[in-house]
């Protein structure tokens, strides 16, 4: 099978290929001639994933799936969530981003938060979705240069390391990306 995963971003397209089975063929925009950024106008996860994937099937006419993720820690109400990627600006820079988290809670206790993907499948006429949480907490510090994004800063529940610590493989086995993309690959394969 298959299919289009509605990103531009190198790093999600190498963490979803590596947890796909050998039967589903990632193909990216750049494959099929889609350079342009597809608008991220939702206030929420659901709502931009269903924006990245419908904007592919309507314009491709392709079987898609779209991602959307975010950050959500409890002290900051939830931010930065849906703002996760430009949350210290358009620029749209992960250590920005992260210093301006560190900035926010270096007086706060309450360190808890969530990372939060959400998969809009577009197939065959029909619109599926399927989430991954992964509870945890923010770190003091930045540790690890490993995947990108707040990686270097999260810390999820269970694990002695940061999300940035941690391999590919190991990341793999545990983020919320990839809880959501086995829904997905369930539901293929079901199919």
């Amino acid at each position: 099978m298959k299919i289009v995963f509605a990103s531009n971003n190198p790093n999600k397209l190498k963490e979803i290929q590596l947890l796909l089975s050998e039967t589903i063929e990632l193909v990216s925009l750049a494959d099929i001639g889609c350079t342009e950024d597809i608008p991220e106008t939702a206030d929420t996860l659901e709502g931009n994933a269903i924006l990245k994937a419908n904007y592919v099937t309507e314009k491709y006419g392709l079987n898609c799936f779209a991602d959307d993720t975010g950050l959500e820690i409890n002290a900051l109400h939830g931010e930065p969530g849906v703002y996760s990627a430009r949350y210290a600006g358009e620029q749209k820079n992960a250590e920005d981003n992260m210093d301006k988290v560190l900035q926010r809670l270096a007086q706060v206790d309450d360190r808890s938060a969530q990372f939060k993907t959400v998969i809009a499948l577009n197939l065959s006429g029909k619109q599926h979705l399927f989430t991954g949480i992964v509870k945890g907490e923010i770190t003091q510090e930045k540790k690890g240069s490993n995947g990108f994004g707040y990686d270097p800063i999260f810390q999820a529940d269970g694990h002695q390391k940061t999300f940035a610590e941690l391999t590919a493989l190991e990341k793999a086995g545990c983020s919320h990306r990839a809880l959501a993309v086995q829904q997905l690959i369930k539901f293929l394969t079901s199919q």
